[in-house]
C-alpha cells in the first residue's frame, strides 16, 4: 500500500516538530517520519544536559572561590555519581516533555523508519512507499570524527552524546576541538575535578572572530584549564586501557571537532539539487527551499547556524512553505545571536567582526574592558571585553562580540537593538541602572559614539547623563 500526504517531514527534532506544526495549519495530510527515538538533540544530548553539567561545575567553582570574598569554606568534594544522576534525571524529564508532545499528535501522522528518496516526490520508508506533494528534510547533524579514530580507539573515543549517559565522572578526558561544545564540556569537567586537556585544532578558541577578543579568549581560557593550540595533526593511539596523545594519557578522548549534516543515505545524489564547491546544500534560508522544486531543508541539516532557535524558525518556514507549495513565501529571519556558556561567557549578536569585514562594510568599533567595570569587580567576575560595531555615517548598530560576565543577557539586548535597527545614540538614550554589568555596554557605546563623529543630540533630548562615571563604569 502507498501512503499519500501533502507534506512529508523527515526528522522529528526541533526543526521537524516546528515544520509539522506549521504545515498542520494548512493541511491535516502531514506525515512525520523518524528513524530514531523522539526527543530532539537539545533535550537529549545538547542544550539542556550540557547546562545541567555546567550548573554543577559552577556550584563547585563557587565554593572554591568563596575565600576571595572573605568567606571560608571547605574545598568542594564532587560526588560524580550524584552529579550524573541529576544530569540524567533532569535530562529525562526534558525529553519526557518532548515525547508527551509528539505522542499527543495523531498516530496516523507519524511513521517510524529510515527514509530514502525514490524521486523528488516519492520516499521509501523501511519498505513503505510514501508519495508527498512536498518534502521537508530535518534530519539534523552528527559529530564529525577524523578518519580512522573510531577503529583505532574503540570505546575510548566518545562524542558529546555519550557524556550524558555516564553514571560517574571519569578521572581524565582529552577534549579535541575548542568550538562551543568542546569548550563548554572541557571547562565543566575540569571544574568538576576531572583532569582535562583541551586540544584546539587551530589557534582559535571559541567562536569569536574579532582578533583582539580572540587573543583575549585564548589567554583567559589558558589561565583556567590546560590548553594546547594548533593541534591539528593529532595522532591519538591506545596505550593499554588509555588514550595517549603525545606524552599524556587519558581515560577517554572526547571528539568535539565539528558536526556534519545528516544528508547522506537519503538518496539525494540522484536529484538535481544545487550545491556549493564543497558539496554543501545551497538552501535559501528565507524560504528553506533547496533548488526550485518542492524540497525544503531546516535545522542542523542545512549546516547554517546550528542553534535551537534558528532550527525552530527554519522549521516553521519550511513547514509553512511546503504546505503552501508552489506558493512559496520569502520570510524574514531574526538578528543572529549565539552564546557560549563558558566562564567567561561568550556572545555574538548581529553581524560578527569577520562578517562585516568580508562584506566590506564601513564600520567603527566601541570597546570596553571588564577588568575595571564596577559591578563586575564587586562580583569578582571582572574578566573579558566587549566590542560593538556601528555603521559609519548612520551610527546604526550592526553587531557585537563579547567575552565576559552576563554575556548571555547582554547578548540579547544587543541582538534586539540590531533587529530594531537602533542607532548608538538611541541605545545611549535608553535607561542604564547602577550598578549593573550593562554599564560596561554603555562605556563601549560612548566610545563608539565619539569615534563615529555623529552630531550631538539637543541638550533637552540627551538622556545619557554621566551619573556614574566615577564608579568604575
Amino acid at each position: 500500500m502507498t501512503l499519500s500526504c501533502d507534506v512529508a517531514i523527515i526528522g522529528a527534532g526541533t526543526a521537524g516538530m516546528a515544520a509539522y506544526r506549521a504545515a498542520r495549519v494548512h493541511t491535516g495530510r502531514v506525515l512525520l517520519i523518524e528513524a530514531d527515538a523522539y526527543g530532539t538533540t537539545c533535550a537529549r544530548v545538547g542544550c539542556m544536559p550540557s547546562k545541567l553539567l555546567i550548573a554543577a561545575a559552577d556550584a563547585a567553582q563557587a565554593v572554591r572561590e568563596a575565600h576571595r570574598f572573605g568567606v571560608q569554606a571547605e574545598p568542594p568534594r564532587v560526588d560524580g555519581r550524584a552529579v550524573m544522576q541529576r544530569v540524567r534525571s533532569e535530562r529525562d524529564r526534558f525529553v519526557g516533555f518532548v515525547l508527551e508532545t509528539v505522542h499527543g499528535w495523531p498516530e496516523a501522522t507519524r511513521l517510524s523508519g529510515r527514509a530514502c528518496f525514490i524521486d523528488a516526490h516519492t520516499l521509501d520508508v523501511a519498505g513503505q512507499r510514501v508519495e508527498a506533494g512536498a518534502v521537508v528534510i530535518a534530519t539534523g547533524s552528527r559529530p564529525r570524527i577524523p578518519p580512522g579514530w573510531r577503529e583505532r580507539l574503540g570505546a575510548r573515543l566518545i562524542v558529546n552524546d555519550d557524556v550524558f549517559d555516564w553514571t560517574d565522572l571519569p578521572r581524565s578526558v582529552a577534549v579535541v576541538g575548542a568550538g562551543v561544545i568542546g569548550l563548554e564540556l572541557a571547562m565543566a569537567l575540569h571544574r568538576l575535578g576531572v583532569r582535562v586537556r583541551l586540544f584546539a585544532r587551530s589557534s582559535r578558541v571559541g567562536p569569536l572572530t574579532d582578533p583582539e577578543l580572540q587573543l583575549l579568549a585564548q589567554r583567559l581560557f589558558a589561565e583556567e584549564l590546560p590548553l594546547t593550540l594548533n593541534a591539528g595533526s593529532l595522532d591519538p593511539v591506545l596505550d593499554g586501557e588509555q588514550v595517549r596523545i603525545g606524552d599524556e594519557c587519558f581515560d577517554l578522548l572526547l571528539c568535539a571537532s565539528g558536526r556534519m549534516p545528516n544528508l547522506d543515505g537519503l538518496g539525494l545524489d540522484a536529484l538535481p539539487l544545487p550545491r556549493d564547491a564543497d558539496g554543501r546544500a545551497l538552501v535559501d534560508r528565507h524560504t528553506a527551499q533547496w533548488g526550485n522544486g518542492a524540497l525544503f531543508v531546516a535545522g542542523d541539516a542545512t549546516d547554517d547556524r546550528p542553534l535551537l532557535h534558528e532550527a525552530a524558525d527554519a522549521g516553521r518556514i519550511a513547514g509553512d512553505n511546503a504546505a503552501r507549495w508552489p506558493d512559496v513565501h520569502h520570510r524574514p529571519r531574526r538578528a543572529p545571536l549565539a552564546v557560549v556558556f563558558s566562564d567567561p561567557q561568550i556572545a555574538i549578536a548581529g553581524a560578527s567582526y569577520a562578517e562585516l569585514m568580508a562584506a566590506g562594510v564601513a564600520f567603527d568599533t566601541g570597546r570596553v574592558s571588564f577588568s575595571d567595570q564596577g559591578r563586575s569587580r564587586v562580583m569578582l567576575v571582572n574578566r573579558g571585553g566587549l566590542h560593538v560595531y556601528a555603521e559609519r555615517g548612520t551610527g546604526r548598530l550592526l553587531g557585537a562580540e563579547m567575552i565576559g560576565p552576563a554575556a548571555e543577557h547582554i547578548g540579547h539586548l544587543l541582538a534586539w537593538s540590531v533587529q530594531r535597527g537602533d542607532t548608538v545614540q538611541q541605545m545611549l538614550d535608553s535607561p542604564f541602572y547602577h550598578p549593573v554589568v550593562e554599564e560596561g555596554l554603555r562605556t563601549a557605546l560612548r566610545q563608539l559614539s565619539s569615534d563615529l563623529h555623529l552630531p550631538s543630540p539637543p541638550i533637552e533630548s540627551c538622556l545619557d547623563c554621566d551619573t556614574s562615571a566615577e564608579a568604575g563604569n
